[in-house]
């Protein structure tokens, strides 16, 4: 038999034997094994710990098994941990509470122990795969942010016969802004000339023409979140700084931006330790230094 890696299960049962078989077999698989006699008792083991899975009785005296897995469910911790039912009852309206309350399988009593396993290794390797795909979409999710905070500008990348092959939302805005009847997906004839609103800087690798990188900056337009990174913040707080300048509250800037209110709570306190301050009122001085208008 291949053992299965050395995650945890919790085995509630109040009968001895039925205990005792399943420990055997389980324990033999490689696996670490809590034990709990009750429903109550397995609470208690989960106010300490949280399992790989739970294989849960669904008959007990006292809090059935239904009931407990219920409240585990409440646990958010035990959200994603699977439970599988250890039943000798064959009506499906006992199967179908066990369900409902939240079980993902049943295994019928008296326990095969090959059985057990078999089911028991083939939840545990679904909670691996799932866990592997939401840590995958994570990262993935924090690449994109990042991505996109680092081309918080109007980049636009074009080939030799302008057309454009890549642009950042702030370059295609401006490009429609100010050129609103140029053909799409190409270059404005005009772009950057005598009396253009825009600023174009272009950039190109020695000895090849394929491919250019132009900056677009409109001029004279006022200065936005990114003159706030010379104060030493990050993109992100630069964002939070610029609307907390705005007089925008906490709940604004989260509705803007598209995150969490308690996010935004976090990069405030973050603003106050860089700068050195104690007040939004101050933040917001601090702020407008920078994003006050040069007059000339």
């Amino acid at each position: 038999m291949t053992a299965l890696p050395a995650e945890r299960v919790l085995v509630v049962d109040d009968t001895p034997a039925n205990l005792a078989l399943v420990f055997d077999a389980l324990t033999a698989a490689g696996l670490e094994l809590l034990v709990a006699e009750s429903g109550a008792g397995a609470l208690d083991v989960l106010a300490h710990t949280t399992p790989d899975l739970i294989l849960l009785d669904l008959m007990m005296p006292g809090m059935d098994g239904v009931e407990t897995c219920r409240r585990l469910k409440e646990r958010p911790e035990c959200g994603n941990v699977p439970v599988l039912f250890m039943t000798a009852a064959d009506e499906p309206t006992q199967k179908l509470r066990a369900f409902n309350a939240g079980a993902v399988d049943y295994i019928a009593k008296p326990a095969y122990p090959p059985e057990v396993v078999a089911r028991v290794a083939a939840h545990l390797q679904i909670r691996r795969l799932r866990k592997s795909v939401e840590d995958e979409l994570a990262l993935r999710l924090e690449a994109e942010e990042q991505l996109r905070q680092s081309l918080d500008r109007a980049v636009v990348v074009a080939d030799a016969g302008g057309r454009i092959v890549f642009a950042t939302r702030l370059a295609s805005d401006l490009l429609h802004k100010h050129h609103p009847d140029a053909a799409a997906g190409h270059l404005p004839p005009a772009l950057g000339g005598g009396g253009s609103p825009l600023e174009v800087r272009r950039f190109a690798e020695r000895d090849r023409q394929d491919l250019q990188m132009l900056i677009l900056e409109e001029r004279g337009s006022p200065p936005g979140p990114l003159a706030l990174l010379r104060l030493g913040l990050t993109p992100r707080e630069a964002e939070v700084l610029y609307w907390v300048a705005q007089g925008k509250s906490n709940p604004d800037i989260a509705t803007i931006l598209g995150a969490n209110v308690r996010t935004v709570h976090k990069h405030v306190e973050h603003i106050f330790q860089k700068l050195g301050l104690e007040t939004r009122h101050a933040a917001m001085l601090a702020a407008l230094e920078v994003l006050r208008p040069v007059k000339l």
